[in-house]
């Protein structure tokens, strides 16, 4: 599953914004220096799924604050349980 990031590093508290269903907004305290800030949207990303940062992957974007991450494995059963977020919903990490 592909889902597309708009990242905001430098912020001052960190959250995951879900727009719609593929795309987020994620905003990280750490500087977008050295990769630092790629790695903490990956564990932002990865605790607001419910899965390990291993399972998350930065496909396209590693210097843009535009970025496409896949996630491996499934979303549905998740959504299915209801454990799942809806739409316009924001998770503080």
């Amino acid at each position: 599953m592909k889902i597309f990031v708009k990242a905001k590093p430098n912020a001052k508290k960190e959250k995951v914004e879900k727009i719609d269903d593929l795309n987020f907004i994620v905003a990280v305290k750490e500087p977008p220096v050295q990769g630092k800030a790629n790695a903490a949207i990956t564990k932002a990303l990865a605790a607001y799924f419910n899965v390990l940062p291993s399972r998350m992957r930065l496909v396209s974007g590693f210097a843009s604050r535009n970025k496409i991450f896949e996630m491996a494995g499934k979303l549905e059963n998740k959504q299915k349980n209801g454990q799942g977020f809806c739409s316009g919903d924001t998770a503080t990490v």
